[in-house]
């Protein structure tokens, strides 16, 4: 499997509706093998050791991106309708590296990624939290974004803070939050 082949196959398919994502979910093609394809932690994507100078054909890749998760693996893949090639993510493939408020309330955020993905913070996103406090929201199709330290840092800047127990002398962790259209998002405890 080449790159080259993948990226014709990939822009013969591709609708001149740039918004809209192919439905990959719903094609079932041939798994093909591994492709040397990588993203790195920093979001970055790499080809044979060599890094993608071209914004646009990583996000062409990235609209095909797949993966598949149970208790024994957690796979990502790059997907066209007649084949199906593994590649390798380091981390999360994309990082949010820039919000917004919507409104002047500051009730409604909007968050960027690296590959300018833009959405709303809201019921439909889940942010996690791993087992050394990085952050992750839900992009699409079980794809994360790990949050940039200085989202992160800014984030904190803005949140709320909130104990499980009211009480002033209470040792319960204080929890870090914010809400965005209607939901409430926790950055961690301390």
């Amino acid at each position: 499997m080449s790159l080259d082949k993948l990226s014709k196959q990939l822009q013969q398919n591709n609708n001149s509706d740039q918004a809209k994502l192919p439905p990959i979910e719903l094609w079932n093609p041939p798994f093909c093998g591994e492709i040397d394809l990588q993203i790195k932690a920093n979001g970055d994507w790499y080809y044979g050791g060599t890094v993608f100078k071209r914004l646009a054909l990583v996000k062409l890749f990235a609209s095909v991106l797949w993966r598949e998760q149970d208790e024994q693996r957690d796979e990502y893949f790059l997907v066209t309708p007649v084949e199906k090639v593994k590649i390798t993510v380091e981390d999360a493939p994309f990082i949010i590296t820039q919000w917004r408020w919507l409104d002047d309330k500051q009730t409604i955020m909007e968050v960027s990624t690296n590959l300018a993905d833009t959405f709303v913070l809201d019921a439909s996103r889940h942010l996690t939290i791993d087992e050394q406090g990085s952050l992750y929201i839900n992009v699409r199709r079980n794809l994360f974004a790990k949050v940039h330290r200085n989202v992160y840092y800014q984030w904190v800047d803005l949140a709320a803070e909130q104990s499980a127990n009211q009480e002033k002398q209470s040792t319960e962790p204080v929890a870090l939050y914010f809400y965005s259209d209607g939901q409430k998002f926790i950055l961690g405890h301390y």
